[in-house]
């Protein structure tokens, strides 16, 4: 558990030019908190108890402005900077080391018997305001796969 804690904050001392210290990382930056929330909410999740992984993840959302639904696949190293609107739905896939930036939108697909999810490959990032809504791939990482 800290052998990951200490890899979440090295990610983000590569990736944010304004991280000054591991405190500061852990106290002020609403993705890591919206990141270890959603490891707890994924883990109720998959012990079957969606219930109460539904509830983690709300309480995440209202503490940090970002979603993550418990059902959602999260690689490691996985960062988010000024996430407020970030929405990650449940069939969502996100590889390690990816980073998301303000109000991007991963939908969670259809009840139907074929469901369309989202993968973003490891090592991609995507800037504010990108919307993943239509059938259309909007950036070249993202590969859409029928399940």
């Amino acid at each position: 558990m800290f052998e990951r804690l200490r890899e979440d904050i090295q990610s983000v001392f590569h990736r944010d030019p304004a991280a000054r210290n591991a405190f500061e990382v852990l106290t002020c930056y609403p993705g890591m908190h919206a990141i270890w929330i959603h490891r707890l909410s994924a883990m109720l999740w998959r012990a079957d108890l969606k219930w109460l992984a539904r509830l983690v993840s709300n309480f995440g959302r209202w503490l940090t402005g970002i979603e993550i639904h418990p059902g959602a696949k999260v690689g490691r190293r996985f960062f988010i900077d000024h996430g407020m609107g970030i929405v990650i739905g449940e069939t969502a896939e996100i590889g390690d080391d990816v980073t998301i930036y303000q109000a991007w939108a991963a939908p969670a697909g259809t009840r139907a018997s074929v469901t369309r999810r989202w993968v973003m490959a490891s090592w991609s990032g995507r800037a504010r305001r990108c919307s993943a809504r239509s059938r259309s791939v909007p950036g070249p990482r993202w590969v859409p796969m029928l399940s």
